[in-house]
C-alpha cells in the first residue's frame, strides 16, 4: 500500500522539531484521503516542491498531532506538469 501524502507548513514546527498538522491544507488532505490520524502512522508530509517522510504522534502539551520528521531528508520533488494543449 502506498504512504499517502499530506500537506504541512514546515514553518509550523512545535519546539521538539515536529511539523504541526493542523493546517487548512492538512485538514483538506485528511479528509480528502478519509485518515484518521494515530500513533505512528507513516505519511510523506509535502509542502510546495519539497516532501519528507514523516511518522504522527500526538502531542500532549498542544493537544494536537504532529509528524516527527528528519529535517536533513527533505526532498525536492518536481511539480505536477499542466496537460493543457499546445498551442
Amino acid at each position: 500500500m502506498n504512504t499517502l501524502r499530506v500537506f504541512a507548513d514546515f514553518h509550523n514546527a512545535d519546539p521538539k522539531g515536529r511539523v504541526r498538522l493542523n493546517c487548512v491544507g492538512t485538514i483538506a488532505d485528511l479528509k480528502r484521503h478519509g485518515i484518521m490520524l494515530q500513533e505512528g502512522q507513516s505519511l510523506i508530509i509535502y509542502s510546495e516542491e519539497l516532501e519528507v517522510d514523516g511518522v504522527v504522534h500526538y502531542s500532549e502539551e498542544e493537544t494536537l498531532w504532529t509528524a516527527m520528521i528528519d529535517w536533513n531528508a527533505i526532498r525536492e520533488v518536481q511539480p505536477a506538469v499542466s496537460q493543457l494543449p499546445l498551442i
